[in-house]
């Protein structure tokens, strides 16, 4: 018996049109309706350019980079003139809900913030912008071979503490307490740069401060990072102020502070990404 080759339907062009824009429509569909790319934890540079006066309260461990993203920011926005007040953050959050006039604050943790948002004074959530974390400083070399947390427990180790309500000072604690390390002979400074110039002068044989203390130091004395210091890292928040008297020009710094550009200052200063 002869086997004859099985016949191909041919589709009218008609049917295959009507079938192939089928398929193109679901495809298009599925893109519109597709979940949004994840947020990259920046904002991206904008081309939009800003003049005005704009006015930032931000704390004062944060003057440095600040600084010079002020300094970029008005290099890129001829007529924008960025005014700061820098002092501790927790008295700046006071100052704004007694109504001090200011455009934006940039605090050094989000408990500060809290005193703004629980107030609903913020224009939107406050939004992370770098992170910062604690390490153990001693002069170069080492002289007392410390290599752990757990080294600043041990007899004759002096140690530079910043009082605790320092933003260094709280987050030493956070490490110091859950580790059950006591140290044996602490000294209490009232910042992180007064507890680093007690390792410079020989007073302490370490310190608990933050990384970008360490990165100001020129080179001074070195730091060690330990396991232990993670759950104390330190997000900073920064936000445009609801009743802000500049908006536009203080949303645009907030953005430029979290642009690649304005993130590549703060990581040069010794800060996280976020």
């Amino acid at each position: 018996m002869t086997h004859r080759p099985a016949r191909r339907t041919r589709l009218p062009r008609r049917t295959l049109a009507a079938r192939t824009l089928g398929v193109s429509a679901l495809l298009l569909l599925a893109a519109c309706t597709a979940p949004p790319p994840l947020d990259s934890g920046f904002v991206p540079q904008t081309t939009v350019r800003v003049s005005g006066p704009v006015t930032v309260f931000a704390a004062d461990s944060l003057r440095e980079p600040f600084g010079k993203l002020s300094a970029e920011f008005e290099k890129r926005n001829p007529g924008a003139e960025v005014t700061f007040r820098y002092g501790d953050g927790a008295g700046l959050a006071t100052s704004i809900t007694g109504g001090a006039p200011a455009d934006a604050f940039a605090a050094t943790g989000p408990g500060t913030m809290e005193t703004l948002t629980d107030q609903d004074l913020t224009a939107g959530p406050p939004a992370t912008f770098v992170r910062n974390e604690i390490q153990i400083a001693t002069l170069p070399g080492n002289p007392q071979g410390i290599v752990s947390l757990a080294d600043l427990a041990r007899p004759g180790v002096k140690v530079a503490l910043c009082d605790e309500t320092a933003p260094c000072g709280a987050a030493a604690q956070r490490i110091l307490t859950p580790n059950g390390v006591t140290v044996a002979q602490p000294t209490y400074a009232p910042d992180g740069e007064s507890a680093l110039a007690e390792v410079q002068r020989r007073e302490a044989d370490a310190a608990l401060v933050h990384r970008t203390d360490i990165r100001a130091s020129g080179g001074t004395v070195v730091g060690l990072t330990f396991p232990e210091s993670a759950p104390a890292i330190d997000n900073l928040p920064i936000a445009r102020l609801k009743h802000a008297p500049h908006a536009e020009a203080a949303q645009a710094f907030v953005d430029f502070v979290r642009s690649p550009d304005g993130r590549k200052i703060l990581t040069d200063a010794g800060y996280l990404a976020p």
